[in-house]
């Protein structure tokens, strides 16, 4: 059985940035709110025309492509995380395919919102470890701006969210002992309906209902979250599919040189810094700048931690991420 290892990652963000101040001028609420309860101070919006969610993605993917030294036609399959795709369907997976002129190659999209790029990370090293591809593109992608609430009814919410990208290439390694060793996947559907957007969907509220009822009120159509339930599971998920990771491959909480978290809140990766006694040098958190960017999040953080020099040979990294669903993932690598 083959190894796989990440040959290239890149990231995109938009250049236009939304501090709490700005927020502040259109709903009620301050900077020392949002940061006392998430430490955000600013996020990216895309500016409509220019940015979506599968140009991000793109954008993110050249970079990681050319870093890698895979050219472009070796590129085997495609799969794209997202909760944000451009249209209902076809999901943006084949938009890649297309943008970027690759060969009639397989695309996937994965729906599992916080979680999904570590999904996306554990489909691909199975194609890869089996010998089905050599090269695989994988890609998490948001744009959560424009479906947001914009307005202090939904403020809870909508401070969170930010938009942008982050891929990676995964390629077949036949060096043992390195690149993924493991990934844990998990969920608890009951709890399905604690953070979710219900509407338009097949199920309850589809296009056609909604404008029927044509209501003002109507919230079904944009994000909730039950955010203190979300937190106390949070923290409890985080930690078990850490731990479950590092018990797979022999190892102790001492052998993690980089833990990259969801970016979902900055309480809850402090929280889970703090019972693992790691320093700050051994989690890399950029949600102050970016906000919550959902399957984005953990392929952002991973290339900036790489960019900075924090992730060298050699080194063991970990993934984790909890959200909607619930699903919750971890990832054990060896640099």
């Amino acid at each position: 059985m083959y190894q796989s290892k990440i040959s290239g990652l890149g990231y995109y963000v938009p250049d236009n940035v939304v501090t709490n101040d700005d927020l502040s001028k259109i709903m009620d609420t301050n900077d020392e709110w949002i940061q006392e309860r998430t430490g955000i101070q600013e996020r990216r919006h895309v500016i409509r025309g220019e940015d979506t969610t599968t140009t991000m993605g793109v954008k993110a993917a050249k970079i990681a492509i050319e870093r890698s030294g895979v050219a472009k036609e070796d590129i085997d399959f495609v799969v794209f995380a997202t909760l944000s795709p451009d249209y209902y369907f076809p999901g943006p997976g084949v938009a890649v395919q297309r943008d970027l002129g690759l060969r009639t190659v397989g695309a996937l999209d994965v729906r599992n919102q916080c979680s999904g790029f570590v999904y996306a990370l554990s489909v691909a090293d199975q194609f890869i470890k089996t010998g089905m591809y050599k090269n695989i593109l994988i890609i998490g992608s948001e744009v959560h701006s424009t479906g947001l609430d914009m307005t202090t009814r939904g403020r809870g919410v909508s401070v969170i969210f930010g938009d942008g990208a982050g891929a990676a290439v995964l390629s077949r390694s036949e060096t043992p002992g390195k690149g993924i060793l493991s990934t844990h996947l998990h969920s608890e559907g009951e709890h399905a309906d604690e953070l979710v957007l219900k509407a338009p969907g097949m199920g309850q509220r589809w296009v056609t209902d909604i404008l029927a009822d044509n209501d003002p009120n109507d919230e079904s159509y944009y994000p909730y979250m039950n955010g203190q339930f979300v937190f106390k599971n949070a923290v409890v998920r985080f930690s078990e599919v850490i731990m479950e990771g590092l018990q797979a491959n022999n190892l102790q909480v001492s052998d993690i040189d980089m833990l990259i978290p969801h970016q979902a809140n900055l309480r809850i990766s402090q929280f889970i810094q703090q019972k693992f006694k790691l320093t700050d040098d051994q989690v890399h958190n950029n949600i102050q700048k970016y906000g919550n960017t959902t399957a984005a999040s953990i392929p952002i953080a991973l290339t900036e931690a790489w960019e900075q020099g924090k992730i060298k040979d050699g080194d063991t990294v970990v993934l984790a991420a909890f959200g909607s669903g619930f699903t919750w993932a971890s990832a054990i690598i060896k640099w």
